[in-house]
């Protein structure tokens, strides 16, 4: 075949694709009427709209409730994704939509990282575990539980003398919630320990943090007691949830059961300045009391 008889054949090929197909030799009919285009209210070049601006506590889609308003009331007091209705057998287009939003902002709340410089704008001593990189804190929880010498000297460094509380700040598995709550939780805690007399060192910051660094923290500056500020674990209600962990004597080794936890500190849970109330009393009460974690609600009248 030569080159106008290939360009030819091009052209044939090209001329036909422009004509309805064939349907048993006679001409092509759709078999059923295409449905006409809903107007969604914006035009080409708007943005969607976000999904995730909607607020589960109010979005119902339920079709031909039987007591519409007295399930609207009881969701009003969870964010579980009741009365989210059905196409079929199927979830609503926009129930997926924002199950496949919530759960791709976890994702990012777990691979997103924060820079060092976080701590130095908070004037939080900035220092890092054993872990180079997210994927291996996220492979290797025992590096993320202990420091490199360098990072342990620098910790030891801004230490006079034994504090008798520690606070810490860890990003954990969710930066997006040490983002939205760690400072004013911190701030709060801070200012109801002054009230009590309590004295703080300096705060750290860690990076690739798993809650047992807090231990080997203590091992570094002898504290009596280790507070640390830790994301958590994003789920599909919220991708900003934070903890507190207290550990009265912390060190290498001490078992998890000695620790009491401060859980679920966001916006939809415990709001961050009212959880680090409740922490400040909390560490006042362990001080006392010289013990943390279960051995604390074994004692009377706690």
């Amino acid at each position: 075949m030569n080159k106008e008889e290939l360009t030819a054949m091009v052209a044939e090929i090209l001329q036909g694709l422009g004509k309805e197909p064939a349907v048993k030799a006679s001409d092509y009919r759709a078999t059923a009427p295409e449905p006409e285009k809903k107007d969604e209210g914006y035009g080409d070049g708007d943005f969607v709209p976000d999904v995730t601006a909607l607020n589960l506590r109010k979005l119902y889609l339920t079709e031909n409730p039987a007591d519409p308003e007295k399930f609207r009331r009881m969701k009003e007091k969870t964010p579980a994704r009741l009365g989210c209705g059905k196409a079929g057998p199927r979830y609503k287009t926009l129930t997926m939509l924002r199950f496949r939003a919530d759960h791709a902002a976890a994702q990012d709340a777990v691979f997103s990282e924060i820079d060092l410089e976080f701590a130095k704008e908070n004037d939080l001593l900035p220092t890092k575990t054993r872990c180079d990189s997210k994927d291996e804190y996220l492979t290797r929880p025992d590096l993320g539980r202990c420091f490199d010498e360098h990072n342990a000297k620098t910790i030891a460094g801004v230490i006079d003398r034994p504090p008798r509380v520690q606070l810490v700040v860890g990003d954990g598995l969710s930066s997006a919630a040490i983002k939205a709550n760690a400072m004013d939780c911190l701030a709060a805690i801070r200012d109801g320990l002054k009230l009590r007399g309590i004295e703080t060192g300096k705060a750290i910051f860690v990076k690739y943090c798993r809650v047992g660094a807090g231990d080997a923290i203590g091992d570094i500056t002898g504290c009596e007691l280790v507070c640390m500020l830790v994301g958590e674990r994003p789920g599909l209600v919220t991708d900003k949830s934070m903890s507190a962990y207290i550990t009265y004597k912390p060190h290498t080794g001490v078992s998890e059961s000695s620790r009491t936890v401060v859980s679920n500190i966001h916006a939809q849970g415990t709001p961050a300045v009212e959880a680090g109330a409740h922490i400040a009393e909390l560490i006042d009460t362990i001080l006392k009391k010289k013990v943390s974690g279960v051995g604390l609600h074994l004692e009377a009248d706690v």
